[in-house]
């Protein structure tokens, strides 16, 4: 392999800036102070934690720094959101035990959705559209008086399809229920503002945005109580005990002050970069296909679906030629099963399976577009010419 690699797989994780590294390394060798701890060495750990939350805040347009909750991640901040939400919501009042969320969601939500089935609670999961949206009225017909929380994703990890949150949320409202939603693929790749948006919650992680893997936050909106899922010391206001991880915090809170400088201008470079790149595959590999909403999608996501492929031995084939790329959540791809999202979109198993995720970041060029469509072009006609399968999507 002589070629540099090309890395188009964001979606996944991204590389720590170098912004980033730097700001963290004092805080993995000199100022390794216990944040709990009152001496200098302490308040110095306190200090840089405090300036990372204003700084997470300030991204999502958080009023008080207070209401950012720090977290081992995206997954731990959704687990904390439901469970701690429909937790406190029925100890005050018993009929409070039902949650709305959607078939698309990460499996950071369903699961936790399932938890709480088991313990008890009601738990109803929207359809979606084929283009991957969920439809306000479907919203409106499934809530009821003993509705808690309606937790519905605001872009999707798989196809990128932006949700109506704002509109989700303020049915929620009007019907009494409280409104999280799972940002991770939207924080730093969009304007997300928690008040114009009327979330009451809010999920981020850092290893999307340029930060470092391991640390995430919950934004928690003022004056909302909900019950701990971890049990200790009572960091982080009683919200999430055990020593936070200080570094780890700085970094991210640098991520998303770089993310927050740099949104309009990445917003503009990686959707072009995205636009030329889905040009060029429908119109340079036969019998492929765009999948989510052509409109309402993050600029860094085009998701496509090759007909007569199997879409692992794509990302196989892609790897040998020095592409990295996807089928979908990274967080699921070990579980080996179908695309949930694009069952959940009315998919067939055979474009569920010829589906290929290429997400992109402000790194990726042109030239690295153009290769990957001669090298994507080259391993379909491959792999398809192998089949011993006709799809009867073509002839």
């Amino acid at each position: 392999m002589t070629e540099q690699r090309i890395y188009l797989d964001s979606a996944a994780s991204t590389p720590v800036a170098d912004e980033v590294i730097q700001e963290m390394i004092p805080y993995l060798k000199q100022q390794f102070g216990n944040p709990s701890s009152i001496h200098y060495f302490g308040r110095e750990a306190t200090r840089a934690i405090q300036l990372a939350r204003k700084r997470v805040a300030g991204l999502v347009g958080a009023a008080k720094p207070q209401e950012i909750t720090f977290t081992s991640g995206g997954t731990e901040a959704d687990n904390l959101a439901i469970k701690g939400t429909a937790d406190y919501a029925r100890s005050k009042d018993p009929s409070k035990n039902h949650v709305i969320t959607s078939y698309i969601e990460h499996d950071a939500v369903l699961e936790p959705c399932r938890d709480l089935e088991r313990l008890g609670y009601s738990v109803t999961f929207l359809p979606v559209t084929q283009e991957g949206l969920v439809r306000p009225e479907d919203l409106k017909g499934a809530i009821t008086p003993s509705t808690a929380l309606v937790s519905i994703m605001h872009a999707n990890n798989e196809v990128g399809t932006i949700q109506p949150v704002k509109e989700l949320a303020r049915i929620a409202h009007d019907a009494g229920a409280l409104f999280h939603t799972d940002a991770v693929q939207a924080a730093g790749k969009m304007p997300v503002d928690v008040r114009d948006l009327g979330v009451d919650l809010l999920s981020m992680s850092s290893h999307k945005i340029n930060g470092p893997k391991g640390v995430g936050a919950l934004y928690i909106r003022d004056g909302l109580e909900i019950m701990p899922i971890i049990h200790g010391g009572g960091q982080e206001s009683a919200m999430r005990s055990g020593t936070e991880n200080v570094p780890g915090i700085v970094g991210f809170g640098k991520a998303c002050e770089l993310a927050g400088g740099r949104l309009p201008e990445y917003q503009r470079q990686v959707s072009a970069l995205r636009d030329y790149l889905i040009e060029k595959v429908l119109s340079e590999i036969p019998h492929s296909r765009l999948n989510g909403s052509k409109t309402n999608r993050l600029a860094p996501n085009a998701h496509f679906t090759f007909f007569g492929v199997n879409g692992e031995d794509l990302i196989i084939k892609l790897d040998e030629d020095g592409i990295a790329a996807s089928t979908g959540s990274a967080c699921s791809v070990k579980k080996q099963k179908p695309s949930h999202v694009l069952k959940a979109m009315g998919f067939s198993y055979e474009e569920i399976t010829g589906s290929l995720r290429i997400s992109l970041s402000m790194q990726n060029t042109k030239e690295e577009m153009d290769r990957t469509v001669s090298a994507l072009a080259g391993v379909v006609k491959e792999l398809r010419s192998l089949s011993p399968f006709k799809s009867k999507y073509y002839t």
